[in-house]
C-alpha cells in the first residue's frame, strides 16, 4: 500500500497550494462565495422573498435578511424534508443532518445538499488531512486503515427519498473511493442505529486491523477504546494498534480528555489534530503541530459574519464582517452556507487568535455559559480549570456539567458541578473542590471578583457521579450517538436536576 500513501502525499502537496492561495486572500474569497450563493438561488422562495438579484454587496445582504436561528427556519426545513424544491436552496435536498436540540425540539434537522456535502463537509475533511500531511510528511495513514466514529442514517418515513442521520453517517455513505478503501469497519456496522451494539461489534472487528488514524467526538471514542482494551486484555491501545499515528478530534473541547488519551496512547510524538466540523458545515482545521487554534476555512461553502457578545441577547442582532473582528474577543458565528442556511446562528462562540490568516479557537456555545451572578463563565474557562486540577491531583474526568445554585434565604449562590471520574483524584473531594475553584478564578476575572472573600458567591460544590451516568442519561433521552454531547454549562438547572433525578431511579 506504500504506493497509495505516496500518491496521496503528492495530491495533498498540490491541494496545499489552493489553501495558501485563499488563506492569503480571505476577504475576496468570501465575497466571491456570497455572490455565487445569491446568484445561484435568486429563483428560490428565499431568493424571491428577499430579492437576491438586487443584492450587490455584503452590507445590503446583512441589512435585508435578519439573523436566523433554527426556530425561524424549521418550518421551511420541514417542507424541504417532505420533498419540496427550491425553498431555501435550489433543487431538492436529499439529506438532513440530525443534531442535538438546543431549542424546544428534541432534535434539529440541518439541510445537507450534495454541493454542501462535497464542497463543504468532505472537502473540509480532505483539507484538514492536507494540512496535517503538510506539517508531517512522514505520515503513512494510507498504508493502513482509518476509523471515523460515525452515527446512523435512515429514510424519513413520510418521504423516504429524504435521508436523516448524523452528518458523519452522511459523509460515510458518500465517501470517495479512496476513503472507502482504507476505512474500517464495514458500513453495515458503521451505520447501524444501535450505538451500544455498534461499539461492541466495532471493538471486536477492529482489534486485529492495522489502524493508522482514528477520528471522532472524544466522548464516544473513549467508550470504544476502553471496550477494545477490555476485550483484548492489553494495557494500552498501542499494544493493539502499534502503528497508530494520529487522532483527529472535534465537536467538544479536548482538554478534559487529554490525560485520558495519554493513558490510552502513551506515545510522546503521537499527533492530536483538531477540527471544527458541525452539522452545518466544516468550519476550520488545525494547521500547525501543537497549535491550540485553527485556520478558518474561507473557501469551503460557508460565508461568515460575527456577533459581538453585546448582541447575543438582542431580538435583532447586528453582525460585523470578518475584517472587523478583534483578536481575543468572543463572537457568535453567523453562517450562510451552500445548504440554504441564510445568516444562521448555529450557537457556537469563537475567539480569533490571528487575522490574515484568520485563525480561531472555539470558546463555547452561546447558550452554554453560567452567568447567574455576573460571573460570565464560559466552557473554555471550565475546561481549562478542570484540566489543570486533574493534572495536579492525578484525576481523570469522563464527563461533567455545571449549573448555578441560586440565591436563597439559606445563603449565597454558587455553581454546582456534576462530575463523572474515570480515575478518582489522589486528594479528597474537599481539596479537589478548593483547587478547582482557585483554578477557575485564575482563568476568569469576573468569577474571581464574585468569589472575593465569598462576598457574592460561595465556593463551587462538586458532586461525583457513578461511572456511566452521563451516557445512561443521554440514552434515556434518545440522544445516544456521535452528534449528541453532554452539555457542559447551562444558565439554568434543567440538565442538573434531570441527571440528579436519573441517578435515583
Amino acid at each position: 500500500m506504500a504506493w497509495l500513501n505516496s500518491t496521496m502525499r503528492s495530491i495533498f502537496q498540490w491541494r496545499m497550494r489552493d489553501i495558501r492561495k485563499w488563506s492569503a486572500q480571505p476577504i475576496e474569497t468570501q465575497q466571491q462565495l456570497l455572490r455565487q450563493f445569491l446568484n445561484q438561488n435568486r429563483h428560490t422562495e428565499w431568493g424571491q422573498r428577499f430579492d437576491f438579484q438586487s443584492i450587490k454587496s455584503s452590507t445590503t445582504f446583512a441589512e435585508r435578511i435578519p439573523v436566523q436561528n433554527y426556530e425561524t427556519l424549521k418550518g421551511d426545513i420541514a417542507r424541504m424534508m417532505h420533498g419540496e424544491r427550491d425553498v431555501l436552496w435550489t433543487g431538492q435536498v436529499p439529506f438532513f443532518a440530525k443534531s442535538s436540540g438546543t431549542t424546544s425540539d428534541k432534535s434539529k434537522f440541518i439541510p445537507v445538499t450534495r454541493q454542501n456535502l462535497r464542497g463543504g463537509h468532505l472537502k473540509g475533511g480532505w483539507d484538514s488531512m492536507t494540512m496535517l500531511y503538510d506539517k508531517n510528511p512522514h505520515l503513512t495513514f494510507f498504508d493502513g486503515k482509518m476509523l471515523l466514529m460515525g452515527g446512523s442514517l435512515q429514510p424519513f418515513e413520510p418521504f423516504p427519498a429524504t435521508k436523516l442521520g448524523d452528518v458523519s453517517a452522511i459523509m460515510l455513505g458518500e465517501m470517495p473511493t479512496v476513503g472507502q478503501y482504507i476505512y474500517v469497519p464495514n458500513l453495515e456496522i458503521a451505520l447501524q442505529p444501535n450505538t451500544e451494539s455498534k461499539i461492541e461489534q466495532m471493538a471486536h472487528a477492529l482489534s486485529k486491523v492495522d489502524m493508522r488514524i482514528i477520528g471522532g467526538v472524544p466522548t464516544w471514542t473513549v467508550v470504544l477504546l476502553r471496550r477494545i482494551l477490555e476485550l483484548t486484555g492489553k494495557a494500552h491501545i498501542l499494544e493493539v494498534w502499534p502503528n497508530l499515528q494520529g487522532y483527529g478530534h472535534g465537536g467538544v473541547s479536548f482538554e478534559p480528555y487529554r490525560e485520558q488519551f495519554k493513558q490510552f496512547i502513551p506515545k510522546d510524538d503521537f499527533i492530536y489534530w483538531e477540527n471544527y466540523n458541525a452539522s452545518e458545515g466544516f468550519f476550520a482545521g488545525q494547521c500547525e503541530n501543537g497549535a491550540n487554534d485553527m485556520l478558518l476555512y474561507c473557501d469551503n461553502g460557508v460565508y461568515y459574519e460575527f456577533l459581538p457578545e453585546s448582541e447575543w441577547e438582542k431580538p435583532f442582532p447586528i453582525s460585523i464582517p470578518m475584517e472587523a473582528v478583534e483578536i481575543g474577543k468572543n463572537y457568535a458565528i453567523v453562517i450562510t452556507t451552500n445548504a440554504g442556511l441564510w445568516r444562521y446562528t448555529p450557537g457556537d462562540s469563537v475567539q480569533f487568535t490571528s487575522k490574515f490568516p484568520f485563525k480561531i479557537k472555539v470558546s463555547g456555545r452561546t447558550n452554554q455559559f453560567v452567568n447567574a451572578f455576573g460571573e460570565e463563565v464560559m466552557v473554555s474557562n471550565t475546561d481549562i480549570a478542570l484540566a489543570e486540577t486533574c493534572r495536579s491531583t492525578g484525576a481523570l474526568v469522563a464527563e461533567y456539567t455545571v449549573a448555578p445554585i441560586y440565591f436563597s434565604h439559606h445563603g449565597k449562590g454558587g455553581h454546582q458541578w456534576l462530575v463523572e471520574f474515570d480515575r478518582e483524584p489522589s486528594t479528597d473531594i474537599e481539596t479537589f473542590n478548593n483547587l478547582l475553584d482557585n483554578n477557575l478564578q485564575k482563568v476568569n476575572s469576573d468569577y474571581e471578583a464574585k468569589r472575593f472573600k465569598s462576598m457574592a458567591m460561595d465556593r463551587l460544590a462538586l458532586q461525583s457521579l457513578p461511572k456511566g451516568t452521563f451516557h445512561r442519561w443521554l440514552s434515556s433521552k434518545g440522544k445516544y450517538g456521535g452528534q449528541h454531547k453532554v452539555p457542559r454549562l447551562a444558565n439554568h438547572r434543567q440538565y442538573v436536576e434531570e441527571i440528579l433525578h436519573f441517578t435515583t431511579i
